[in-house]
């Protein structure tokens, strides 16, 4: 006897069988009981959900030789021989390949005659959505009012496409996809009844790359069973799907918690050599970042059998949620831009260097610029310590409560002599340009030698105190996103640069009380471009052309010179 493949032996044949559409079955059982049959129906819904599956279901249902009932006996002849497709009076139409009009006159020609065996003629169309306007046009007719004796069943992936004089004649259900744990229970028990072992972790990557369809499901069951000799085993499966294994992602969130670069480079390597999708790790761990985020924000939401949950709750709680946030957009980019790149694996590295590069700082950072929250930039071996080795090099954020401060330095070189506190009076902070104003941010800022970020950052603030040795900064939340480690150490070392002296940085998340340089730009902008626009509507010609040809002065493409 040949072998039959799952996805057909394990094809539903009852209502009660069939697996993830309680709401389309309940809707055709309650109809079925109470005879409240309806000419035709539309079943919609990506591919294996369970379309065609319904309308065989429903075609015994209005057929089996017991009577019309929403639980068809399966052992008569009108059952069995719908069962083995081989009932006259049902007529399966694949509309991909019957496309043309003259095709369905000759389809519908016959809808008039009785049926020959069974109690209904039922027509299931298949991608209904594929025939062509003229053979919608004419079936409309034999749609509206069909002979009592006849049924439509139209199945279809894209409604859209269907004329909506045609969804208006049909009862239409639409079958979701099935979720992951449905398919994976599902797979388990057909391979309990089949005398298989599988592992729990093969079945979630099996039901995970069907994505929602339980016949790729099934067909990828079949794979997986040849693959592993009669076993369903995870690191089998992994290897036969090309699936990344979920302790690489994690590793390399480790990794960049632990701001090593080069780990998260050898991860990516070792995932070369192994063939792995980099598309499907960067489409993984943005997946693996909103779980992150939701043991952040939603704890209870995660599932507590989940096998990773102890690790994924660690890593949450190493984590800022705003970094989380940021890290699954630079997942979700790097997985657009991978096209794009050289290689797939040159993508991959650049979407793990810009995770590595936009890491927030923290006391145990061990990246190239070794820094603590609060200690001051790198001092020159010749420069004497602070004055005072009682007083802290920063006050702690709790200094100014209300006030959450992000200070980023660099520890002073080992060279630097220890000496005692009365030894050297605090430098005072002048700027290296006298024609600067100390406390005048705007000028500061203009005198800086700084860009990119870190002039970004800068520019979204205003000064809050200059004191010897520190200096401090308001930045608006609602720009906290510049709050990064390397724009902070740039402009720190960019203002120890211009006042010719060591100095501390801290940057303070409040709402800013003047104008900072970003909106006195925005605001000089504007005003220039209102003092052009201006101009524009005084001059003589202007005026005249508006006046003789009734136009319209387009302000947009007025630019102050």
């Amino acid at each position: 006897m040949s072998y039959q493949v799952l996805a057909r032996k394990w094809r539903p044949r009852t209502f009660a069988s069939l697996v993830g559409q309680e709401h389309v079955v309940r809707a055709l059982t309650h109809a079925l009981t109470a005879r409240r049959l309806h000419h035709a129906y539309l079943f919609t819904g990506t591919r294996g959900v369970g379309k065609t599956t319904l309308a065989r279901i429903l075609a015994k249902a209005l057929n089996c030789e017991t009577g019309v009932s929403a639980t068809p006996c399966g052992s008569c002849s009108a059952c069995q021989e719908i069962d083995s497709g081989r009932f006259v009076d049902l007529l399966e139409v694949d509309a991909a390949t019957n496309t043309k009009v003259d095709e369905m006159r000759q389809l519908l020609e016959n809808a008039v005659y009785a049926p020959t065996r069974g109690r209904f003629k039922v027509y299931v169309i298949d991608e209904v959505h594929m025939l062509s306007n003229s053979a919608f046009n004419a079936m409309l007719k034999t749609l509206e009012e069909p002979p009592e004796h006849v049924k439509f069943i139209l199945a279809t992936t894209d409604p859209q496409k269907i004329p909506v004089t045609v969804l208006s004649r049909c009862l239409q259900f639409n079958l979701k996809q099935m979720t992951q744990p449905l398919i994976a229970s599902h797979l388990q028990q057909i391979l309990e009844v089949e005398a298989i072992s599988a592992e729990a972790g093969a079945l979630q990557l099996l039901a995970r790359s069907a994505a929602g369809s339980m016949r790729d499901a099934l067909s990828l069951l079949d794979q997986a069973i040849a693959h592993g000799s009669g076993k369903v085993e995870e690191t089998q499966v992994r290897e036969m799907l090309g699936a990344v294994d979920l302790d690489h992602l994690l590793s390399i969130v480790d990794a960049l918690l632990a701001g090593d670069a080069a780990a998260m480079l050898q991860i990516a390597d070792d995932m070369a050599a192994r063939s792995l999708s980099f598309d499907a790790a960067l489409q993984e761990m943005a997946a693996l970042f909103t779980r992150l985020q939701i043991a952040q924000l939603a704890p209870q939401a995660i599932a507590d059998d989940l096998p990773e949950r102890q690790r994924i709750e660690t890593l949450a709680a190493a984590l800022d949620p705003e970094f989380v946030q940021l890290a699954y957009q630079i997942a979700v980019h790097g997985r657009r831009e991978l096209p794009l790149a050289p290689d797939e694996l040159a993508g991959f590295v650049m979407t793990l260097l810009r995770l590595h590069a936009f890491r927030p700082a923290r006391e145990d950072d061990s990246g190239a610029r070794p820094a603590t929250v609060g200690v001051a930039a790198a001092r020159p071996a010749s420069a004497p310590p602070p004055a005072d080795a009682s007083r802290p090099a920063a006050p702690a954020a709790a200094d100014s409560p209300g006030r959450p401060a992000m200070e980023v330095a660099s520890a002073a070189p080992a060279a630097a002599p220890a000496t005692p506190a009365a030894a050297v009076p605090p430098a005072p902070l002048v700027p290296a340009a006298a024609a600067t104003p100390a406390g005048d941010w705007h000028q500061i800022l203009a005198a800086l030698r700084v860009s990119g970020m870190a002039r970004e950052l800068a520019q979204h603030c205003e000064l809050r105190e200059q004191q010897s040795g520190r200096i401090v900064l308001r930045l608006s939340p609602a720009h906290r996103h510049l709050l990064m480690k390397p724009a902070q150490d740039k402009l720190q070392q960019s203002l120890a640069e211009h006042f010719g002296a060591p100095l501390q940085l801290a940057v303070e998340l409040e709402a800013t009380i003047g104008d900072t340089p970003a909106a006195t730009a925005q605001r000089d902008r504007r005003e220039r471009q209102d003092r052009a626009i201006a101009a524009v509507e005084q001059d003589g010609f202007v005026r005249e052309v508006i006046e003789m040809f009734d136009a319209t002065l387009i302000e947009s493409s007025i630019k102050p010179v």
